[in-house]
């Protein structure tokens, strides 16, 4: 399916009785990229969470081209075309690469896994590894490559890069630049790097306590180096 567009209303979330994201509004055009930045505990993986079906929702609308999924579980979401890469990866650590490609295709034919192949050729070295085997990094490339080849039209990536090797960085970056200007899916991305997010993202957003405090394109953001030192920290950008 192409890209779809996102828009978000007036929407507060959170676990339990406990509210985490308050009164939040945005959208996100198809086929564009959207940065989610801000400290850590402010809100951001609530909110890819939030729009997976993975929360309680207390209040607000979330629409996919305009058909509101709000009371949708999150299976019938990923139906829709939502596709959520968590921060924890979740990968079958005891199938093997290939095995745990197949079970993103959905209903496509399982000659599509080449196309994880071409993204990720170090997945197809270690296609017959299982999941346990492999290094962080890749573990982070098999979670990506799973669910991009169930086609989502909105994808979202939770801290991708976290605690992996520059090298790794730099070819998940590729991947998911090279997804974006393919326009066939609309990109949401939180990530703690911030040139890494700056560099990859058309527009912005800045969470602080689960409210969004900052909306705008990268480069007016890239040139306010008060803006950043107030809501992400300090020596972020270099």
């Amino acid at each position: 399916m192409p890209a779809a567009s996102l828009e978000v209303e007036g929407l507060s979330a959170g676990y339990g009785p406990t509210v985490v994201l308050e009164d939040l509004s945005f959208s996100v055009p198809a086929g564009s990229r959207l940065s989610i930045l801000g400290r850590n505990g402010m809100g951001k993986t609530t909110l890819l969470a939030s729009l997976m079906g993975m929360t309680r929702r207390y209040n607000g609308e979330i629409r996919i081209d305009g058909i509101d999924v709000s009371g949708a579980k999150s299976s019938d979401r990923a139906m829709k075309g939502i596709g959520l890469v968590p921060q924890t990866r979740d990968i079958f650590r005891s199938l093997t690469v290939e095995e745990n490609l197949l079970v993103g295709i959905k209903d496509r034919p399982r000659s599509v896994i080449e196309e994880a192949y071409d993204m990720f050729p170090r997945l197809k070295e270690r296609r017959r590894n299982l999941g346990w085997q492999l290094s962080g990094g890749e573990q982070q490339m098999l979670s990506t490559a799973r669910t991009i080849l169930g086609r989502p039209s909105v994808l979202l990536l939770d801290e991708p890069l976290e605690g992996l090797a520059p090298v790794i960085c730099d070819e998940l970056m590729v991947a998911f630049t090279r997804l974006a200007a393919s326009g066939e899916m609309t990109i949401l991305l939180v990530e703690q790097r911030l040139e890494s997010a700056l560099d990859f993202a058309d527009s912005v957003m800045i969470l602080e306590r689960g409210r969004i405090v900052w909306q705008g394109t990268s480069e007016t953001l890239r040139s306010d180096h008060d803006l950043v030192e107030r809501y992400i920290g300090v020596g972020s950008l270099h």
